[in-house]
């Protein structure tokens, strides 16, 4: 029998029967769909937060300041000399931008402005990519003059006072009153760096040592050379720290290797959905035997009447193989459709890029083939097996 009669008959089979074909499709397909869809978005989702880092670059790294004796004295604190040193110390570093953070009561006319005080150099623009709206940023040449530059989130607060252009308003952080020089533009949050620009009033460095007493340079970003050695940067930074510093530690990250760490949870989750995936599909792998078997014991007697006019076991045994891998290549197919349009739908809500990874969809489709092959197989066997005499008697 040639192999179109073996697929008009088999297709003629499974037309015979539309809805127990279109269960056993259906098992196939939800299982497919389940690999693709969870797989992509997988994908995507670390797609989402590498492309964070990739925005500012890879070479950067941060540093995080603390006491050991948990205390902050004057003779554990971080100084602007310190930071310059530092950057001496280690030829690798290209930019250094140390910062403070402080969480003084924000006002705009008597109207609380939710957001934290960021005091920083004119580099911390630089390394973090940081582009301006409207005015300027920081300048080194700023000292201690009390000029902010607002985030996004901030200036859009200060709009609905029917303010359009912020420069040049102020702003009071404190009891301090600024002169806003500059506004951001929208800046993708990065788990990089620890605060969020979007929500903050950015003023001089020197100038938020004024804000409070309390205030201290505790972080530190870093552009570093490229093809800079990691381990060797991050054992000096820590080195320069505890030396320069009484009882000061500092914890040191590094995007390259939050990168590395990313890919490789990526390749553990992408391994878990793709199992509980495959969980779905050895389902529908179960149905399309089970719906194979019936076949067989509803066709005993035209599979009696095919041996007796000349069929040869292994036409038999093709022909129920041809169906249960045309029940799982067209439900692959949907299932490979249907994951793909999901994904795309996850994709629009979570305000992810939608990128098409041809692995899952390959992958998803080869497994289908495999199942229609693999659970079909024993039903098939079953059917070529059968006494043609026994077959012929029965009703």
């Amino acid at each position: 029998m040639d192999i179109v009669q073996q697929l008009k008959e088999a297709f003629g089979n499974l037309t015979a029967a539309k809805l127990r074909t279109l269960l056993a499709i259906l098992g196939i397909l939800i299982g497919v769909a389940s690999v693709v869809a969870m797989v992509t978005c997988g994908e995507m989702a670390t797609q989402k937060a590498l492309d964070q880092f990739k925005t500012l670059g890879t070479n950067l790294m941060s540093a995080t300041f603390y006491s050991s004796s948990g205390a902050t004295t004057d003779a554990n604190k971080f100084t602007l000399k310190d930071a310059y040193n530092l950057k001496q110390e280690i030829p690798s570093i290209k930019l250094l931008a140390p910062y403070t953070t402080t969480f003084s009561a924000i006002n705009y006319q008597g109207k609380k402005v939710n957001g934290s005080t960021i005091g920083a150099t004119e580099n911390l623009q630089k390394i973090l990519h940081l582009h301006i709206l409207q005015g300027r940023f920081i300048s080194n040449l700023d000292n201690y003059e009390p000029y902010a530059v607002i985030g996004a989130n901030v200036y859009k607060t200060i709009q609905k006072t029917g303010v359009t252009d912020a420069v040049g308003k102020q702003i009071q952080v404190g009891s301090t009153i600024f002169t806003i020089i500059g506004v951001a533009k929208p800046w993708p949050e990065s788990q990089f760096f620890n605060q969020s620009i979007n929500n903050s009033v950015i003023v001089p460095i020197k100038t938020s040592f004024v804000l409070s007493k309390y205030t201290s340079i505790n972080n530190m970003v870093m552009a570093m050379e490229k093809n800079y050695d990691i381990d060797k940067a991050t054992t000096k930074i820590k080195s320069y720290i505890q030396k320069s510093r009484k009882g000061a530690q500092a914890y040191v990250r590094s995007a390259k290797k939050l990168i590395a760490s990313m890919e490789s949870q990526n390749e553990i989750y992408t391994l878990l959905l793709g199992l509980i995936g495959g969980i779905s599909l050895l389902v529908g792998g179960i149905g399309v035997m089970n719906i194979m078997l019936v076949s067989v014991s509803e066709r005993r007697k035209e599979i009696g009447i095919r041996m007796a006019i000349g069929a040869r076991r292994r036409d038999i045994q093709l022909l129920f193989i041809t169906e249960a891998m045309i029940l799982a290549l067209f439900g692959g197919t949907m299932g490979v459709i249907i994951g793909i349009g999901t994904a795309l739908a996850i994709a629009y809500f979570a305000n992810w890029d939608f990128h098409i990874f041809w692995l899952p969809p390959f992958i998803g489709f080869a497994v289908s083939a495999a199942t229609g092959i693999f659970f079909g197989f024993y039903p098939a066997y079953r059917a070529s097996q059968l006494d043609p005499i026994q077959t012929l008697r029965s009703d």
